[in-house]
């Protein structure tokens, strides 16, 4: 049986590597750990997200792999999702506004500028990632 700890990364192909980089450094915070580079240029790089987990950056040109999207989403647990989209909003990117979803987590969303939808979390004691049990979906 595997042991699963959790999430380690998530891949995205990035159509502007320096615009890609920019978002995720500049409005979200993440921090580049290492780059991959090839001949000399650079191609891709690893963002530190926290804890042990990452997000995996390589350029969509020398990457893509068939006709697929990036990545649906990903979601990043924050500690403030109110202060969390204001942070952003004044880095003149868009965000929703935080709503309590059905599973007792605020949310809010952003996209980053390859279109990868970027979902915000912050727990609540009654969040359903802890408590359990099934909820209804409102979507």
């Amino acid at each position: 049986m595997i042991k699963l700890k959790q999430l380690a990364h998530v891949c995205i192909f990035a159509h502007d590597l320096d615009a890609t980089r920019a978002f995720y450094e500049d409005v979200l915070g993440m921090k580049t750990v290492f780059d991959f580079t090839r001949e000399g240029r650079v191609f891709g790089f690893y963002l530190a997200i926290g804890g042990r987990s990452h997000v995996e950056v390589f350029e969509a040109s020398g990457a893509a792999r068939g006709d697929s999207r990036p990545i649906d989403h990903m979601c990043l647990e924050v500690e403030n999702i109110l202060d969390a989209a204001m942070h952003i909003r004044g880095k003149g990117v868009e965000v929703t506004e935080p709503t309590k979803g059905v599973d007792e987590t605020y949310q809010a969303w952003v996209t980053d500028p390859n279109g990868v939808k970027i979902e915000l979390f912050e727990y609540t004691d009654r969040s359903a990632q802890f408590t359990g049990g099934d909820r209804e979906a409102n979507w």
